[in-house]
């Protein structure tokens, strides 16, 4: 999660124009043409087909998407939240979406990237002046709920698409969200969490089970999967759930939250922590413990290079990894259908993905993330270039890079 920030009410979806596109689909991966759907898209015969399972690292996929782009009116905006709440949004999410986009046929006067800052009021003037400069879809990852519903009225008002980005923002009328499948990810944490406490020898588990923001619709489907993994482990009575604090994807507060659980429950061996940006300052602080290595089971996400160093080290179980390279691809691929005014194919849009706030179920692409332990980080997110073998393996990281078969 994320890696993730406070998100929003807003930025969700769509012209009503779109409703009759968004209906329909089907497909293959074979790339095989099949019948457009009407919408503005100067009247194209022929649909390419992606499914959510298309996407590999070398961005091939996104090739057979060109028929689109010269049927396409207007401009694709993204625009992404910050560089603080994490660094992927610079490093990884848009370099892969300009190279979805310039793989799929767009020129860049076709297509442009933003990231807010961390202000709301740059995400929203990012938004209208976008619009303003022929934007017809925006992609919105928002910083939080006001300024969500600001960019989602104002694309309504202007009859602009907007996709959901990497997080399911709350409230208003919806049409699509790109993401991982959410508690699947709490359910890799989960089942992480159990195999470390077995595989570390840890007795009678007492465990501080954290949360991300409870504003953030992501941070509740990853805890509905990781209780769905717990609670038969805490029924039983061979597992202790110590404590359970409020939340945060700020990582400064995630270390004062575990900091008062711990100190409050002195028999605590474990926590469970959403991703690995708040799991960085605990295993920290329970270095200055001098908790020793594979001994105090700590879980995380993103596959950060500080959380792989940290599980090389033995100080955290895992990483649900979510290859962000998949989520470009499938969002830019989303776009262009959209763009194009024609239907994206059903095996494209796979699923649907619960918004626990307002109850309902929105049309979603999901894609399929992956535990990393040291068992895997080879073939993972090294073969992936995720994390480049040369940084994770400096220094002191040298030597459990040579342990673990990293090169």
């Amino acid at each position: 999660m994320r890696v993730f920030r406070n998100v929003s009410l807003g930025a969700v979806l769509a012209a009503t124009t779109l409703a009759a596109a968004a209906c329909g689909g089907g497909g293959s991966s074979s790339g095989t043409p099949s019948p457009s759907a009407s919408g503005g898209g100067g009247g194209a015969t022929n649909v390419p087909q992606l499914t959510a399972a298309s996407f590999t690292n070398d961005f091939s996929a996104m090739a057979k998407l060109q028929p689109l782009a010269s049927q396409g009116k207007g401009k694709i905006a993204v625009i992404l939240p910050d560089t603080v709440s994490s660094a992927r949004y610079t490093e990884f999410d848009a370099p892969y979406l300009k190279e979805s986009f310039q793989k799929a046929g767009l020129s860049s006067s076709d297509f442009s990237i933003q990231n807010a800052q961390g202000s709301d009021s740059t995400q929203l003037t990012d938004a209208q002046s976008a619009i303003t400069n022929g934007a017809t879809v925006l992609v919105v990852d928002p910083l939080d709920s006001g300024v969500g519903a600001s960019i989602e009225n104002y694309a309504k008002s202007h009859g602009v698409q907007v996709i959901d980005y990497d997080r399911l923002t709350l409230g208003g009328s919806r049409s699509y969200y790109v993401s991982f499948d959410n508690v699947q990810v709490g359910k890799l944490i989960g089942n992480g969490l159990v195999s470390c406490v077995s595989k570390w020898g840890v007795k009678s588990p007492s465990v501080i089970v954290m949360k991300g923001d409870p504003t953030d619709n992501n941070a509740t489907l990853f805890a509905q999967g990781y209780d769905a993994v717990l609670a038969p482990k805490f029924s039983s009575g061979g597992w202790t759930k110590a404590a359970t604090p409020a939340g945060t994807w700020d990582p400064p507060t995630a270390q004062t939250e575990f900091q008062q659980a711990y100190t409050a429950h002195k028999d605590v061996n474990a926590v469970l922590v959403p991703n690995d940006e708040n799991a960085a300052p605990i295993i920290t602080y329970l270095k200055t413990l001098h908790i020793k290595p594979q001994s105090f089971p700590v879980t995380g996400q993103d596959a950060t290079l500080v959380g792989l160093q940290n599980i090389l080290a033995g100080y955290q179980c895992g990483t649900a990894y979510k290859p962000i390279y998949l989520e470009a691809q499938a969002t830019a691929a989303l776009a262009m259908y959209l763009r194009a005014g024609v239907t994206p194919p059903a095996a494209l849009v796979n699923g649907t993905t619960k918004d626990t706030k307002a109850n309902v179920d929105v049309k979603s692409v999901l894609l399929k993330p992956e535990w990393v332990t040291t068992d895997n980080m080879a073939s993972t997110v090294v073969a992936d270039k995720f994390v480049p073998a040369s940084q994770l393996c400096s220094g002191k990281y040298a030597t459990y890079c040579s342990k673990y078969g990293i090169k």
